[in-house]
């Protein structure tokens, strides 16, 4: 038996792509799961899938942009017991990359989402987890926390660095209290996000890309150590590189998926 089982977990963006996979692989473990989200369809489905193969979950609809949103669902999460393991992994990345055209309310969503959302929700979790003597805090960030580019923009670069200092910060403060925190640095996932860039890759180019699964074996590596082993961070990249040069050059333009 997992040394997992018997725990509770929260997932943000748990619908679809490397949440969802991180949940199955959770609940395959005996993991009690709940995801969140924005859309019910998604989550739904989800649940479903972990409940066909035997295992425990349920779902909460909320907004990571939203901290009214934020905190009724860690008052929702504290109500139900609190959570052993919280994967901060809602994701949003601006439609227009480019520094000469993004606007403003595009800057703010990325930075809410990416940044301000798993550190506010953290916060209000964190008293409890605290209270558990172990807990775990996984943070899905991206390889562009390391090396920020053009193809992932000024917005979700700086929001991806900054989550990864906070992050650094939040360890230093609460390893003290029996807590892990990981940072995962994905780079390029066959994922829904993909679908916002100003060139959207093809099947071809997909196919050399990590899986959503490929994410969440990383993650779940680092659970499963003995509590008195903390890994701070992973880097996890496709082993093919593929060129990005079209990309490149899309991201500097206007274009947005509606386009």
């Amino acid at each position: 038996m997992s040394q997992l089982a018997g725990k509770t977990a929260l997932i943000t963006g748990g619908g679809t792509g490397i949440g969802e996979a991180i949940a199955i692989d959770l609940a395959g473990a005996g993991v009690r799961t709940i995801i969140c989200g924005r859309r019910a369809d998604p989550l739904e489905d989800t649940v479903k899938k972990i409940e066909s193969d035997g295992g425990k979950a349920s779902y909460l609809l909320a907004d990571m942009a939203d901290p009214e949103s934020i905190e009724i669902l860690a008052r929702d999460i504290l109500a139900q017991g609190g959570v052993d393991i919280l994967v901060n992994n809602a994701g949003f990345s601006s439609k227009v990359r480019s520094v000469r055209y993004i606007s403003a309310e595009e800057w703010r969503a990325v930075m809410d989402v990416n940044t301000m959302g798993p550190a506010m929700l953290t916060r209000m979790l964190l008293d409890s987890m605290i209270e558990r003597g172990a807990a775990d805090v996984v943070l899905i960030s991206s390889l562009s926390a390391y090396y920020p580019s053009v193809m992932a923009g000024a917005a979700y670069s700086a929001a991806k660095v900054a989550a990864r200092s906070y992050m650094s910060v939040l360890s230093a403060e609460v390893k003290q209290f029996g807590i892990r925190c990981l940072t995962v640095f994905p780079g390029e996932v066959d994922t829904p996000i993909l679908d916002k860039r100003a060139l959207v890759p093809g099947k071809a180019e997909r196919t050399t890309m990590l899986q959503s699964e490929d994410v969440s074996a990383a993650v779940m590596s680092a659970l499963n150590l003995p509590q008195r082993a903390n890994i701070f961070e992973i880097a996890i990249a496709p082993t093919e590189a593929r060129d990005l040069s079209k990309d490149m050059k899309a991201a500097m333009t206007k274009k947005t998926v509606e386009d």
